[in-house]
This record gives C-alpha cells, sequence and structure tokens, in this order.
C-alpha cells in the first residue's frame, strides 16, 4: 500500500512518482521523468477519468488518436475507457499531476510496480517480463489494461502462462468405506496409523501423541515417481468424527481436508489437498511434469482406498 508522502523510484520505467492524495474518491500523485516501456503505450482505463494536468515541462497527450500537446498549467480529462498515451512532449524531465477518479485499485496497482522494480522484474526496456506481466492482467486488468489486443486474449493468455508455470495442485478425491464413520475418522485423524494400512506409501510417522488441536507429525513418504518427500503437518480443525484438517510444510507446503459423512452402509470420506511443491527438483520439473504428478497422486489415492476400509473394520 501507499500512504501521501510516499515516493516511488520506478527506475525501470524512467519515472519518480510522489503520492498526493489516497481513498475511494480519488488517487493523486505528481509524476516526474519521461514514461517508457509498457506505461508509455496506449492503455485503457475502464471506469476512471484520468485527469492529467501538467506542472513542468511539457506533455503529449493522445487521446483516441488525437494527439495534444499540454504545457504548464494546462490539462486535459481521459474518459473511462478511452485509449490513450502519455509522453513527454520535450526533451526534459516533466512533472505530471494525475488524478485518478475513483482510485479504485490505483494504490495497489502503483504499489505492485514498486514491487517488481525492486525485485527485477522489468526488462531494461521498461516490459514486465512475462509471469510479472501475466499477474498484472490477473490483478489489475479488468480495471486497467493495454488498449490492444481485447481484454478476453489478454486474460486468456495470462491464465495460461500463470496454471502452465503454477507450482500449485488442488485435488478433491472421494469414496465410500463401508466401516463406521468413528473407525474411518480415527483412522484419517491419527497420521501414526498410516503406515499400517496406507501402504506403500507412507514410510514412517512420528508424533508425540494422540490427535488434538495443535498436534504436530512428521511424515516420510513416496508415490510411484523416484523420489521421497518428507512433511511436518499441524492439525488446524478437529471435529470429531466429522472433520480434520492441518497444515503442512516440508517439501510440500499446503493444507489437507478429511470430511466424514455417515451413510446408510458406512462413511463416505472427502479428501482436500492443496499444496505447493517446496522441494527444489519439484518446483523445477511442476510445469513439465504436472501431468505425471497428478498421476503419482492418483496412485496414493488408490491405496489408500484400498487399505482404508479393511483397517477401519479391524477397529
Amino acid at each position: 500500500m501507499t500512504n501521501p508522502g510516499d515516493v516511488l523510484e520506478l527506475a525501470p520505467l524512467g519515472l519518480r512518482v510522489e503520492v498526493r492524495k489516497t481513498g475511494g474518491e480519488l488517487f493523486e500523485m505528481d509524476v516526474v521523468g519521461r514514461p517508457r516501456g509498457f506505461i508509455a503505450q496506449p492503455h485503457v482505463h475502464t471506469r476512471q477519468t484520468e485527469r492529467l494536468e501538467v506542472i513542468e515541462g511539457s506533455l503529449e497527450l493522445t487521446i483516441a488518436g488525437q494527439k495534444h500537446v499540454l504545457g504548464p498549467g494546462e490539462a486535459m480529462d481521459v474518459p473511462p475507457g478511452t485509449p490513450h498515451t502519455q509522453r513527454s512532449g520535450d526533451g526534459g524531465e516533466g512533472r505530471v499531476r494525475i488524478t485518478e477518479r475513483p482510485a479504485g485499485t490505483t494504490e495497489q496497482f502503483m504499489a505492485r510496480l514498486g514491487e517488481m522494480c525492486a525485485n527485477g522484474e522489468f526488462t531494461r526496456g521498461g516490459f514486465p517480463r512475462p509471469l510479472a506481466a501475466a499477474r498484472l492482467i490477473r490483478d489489475f486488468g479488468d480495471e486497467g489494461h493495454a488498449a490492444k489486443p481485447p481484454l478476453r486474449v489478454q486474460k486468456a493468455v495470462a491464465g495460461a502462462l500463470l496454471k502452465a508455470t503454477s507450482r500449485e495442485y488442488e485435488f478433491v478425491d472421494e469414496w465410500d468405506v463401508a466401516a463406521p464413520v468413528e473407525a474411518v475418522f480415527d483412522a484419517l485423524a491419527d497420521a501414526r496409523t498410516y503406515p499400517d494400512w496406507w501402504r506403500p506409501v507412507y514410510i514412517d510417522v512420528e508424533s508425540d501423541g494422540a490427535p488434538a488441536l495443535g498436534k504436530e507429525s512428521l511424515q516420510h513418504f513416496k508415490g510411484r515417481l523416484p523420489y521421497h518427500l518428507r512433511t511436518r503437518s499441524r492439525i488446524v480443525a478437529l471435529d470429531a468424527p466429522r472433520f480434520v484438517a492441518a497444515e503442512v510444510d516440508g517439501d510440500l507446503r499446503g493444507r489437507g481436508e478429511w470430511t466424514l459423512t455417515p451413510t446408510a452402509t458406512g462413511t463416505h470420506v472427502r479428501f482436500d489437498w492443496r499444496v505447493h511443491a517446496d522441494r527444489r527438483l519439484l518446483r523445477l520439473l511442476t510445469p513439465v511434469l504436472r501431468p505425471a504428478l497428478r498421476w503419482n497422486h492418483d496412485w496414493a489415492i488408490a491405496r489408500a482406498m484400498e487399505g482404508l476400509e479393511p483397517y477401519a473394520q479391524r477397529a
């Protein structure tokens, strides 16, 4: 976030931004320098009126294909939905006071630009690198975006790129178990039982006691692919015998949830598993091997389906 008086050094974009006002009604800033890169390309503010007032130097403002050159003390408004560009009108640095009304997400957008500059997410020419550009379109495209191609095309390309490079996995598995809900819950909530019935996936689990809120356990497990994983889980929700959730870190980071529903013949099991791959090899291979990793997960769940029912029936 930004506050009045903050200064954003946007060197890759050729600009320094001095924040003057923030709030729901408007966002006002002084922009100093010569804009370059993506910030100088034709763009559209979907719902905002943008007012540009020249304080120093001159401004070349093109609105819907019509060029205007403004000097000190002159100002123009750009209506919502209108393609426009703004560039310095002479060889020196200018100072332009820009007001966005309503403020919308301008404050967050400017803070994001500052973070991107600090993190090296712009090229030398002032254009965002592909993943950074995709995130901008995802997070801010509905309010402001490049004039071409159409926004739906930009969002489709950005979404495909983010999906292809994401290290996040989300799995939902459901099945029925012919055993009482209490017995099924006891097996699922207590990870110490996993090596007994979830074979050959779970190799070892260590815990210092029975399941309880805040209780931690250490897991060592594998799948069909040639790697072993080690994780630590902490129980963050426990409602016996219906629900248990744990947060996980280690080679995988995320959250797992078991939801149990009694049925006429036993128990319906639902497993929600949302994790990121933190292990270096998995991070590198995720974009390429995502289908194989999903197959690996399906194989591991099949082993759970095979082992849970007989184990719970014997309990």
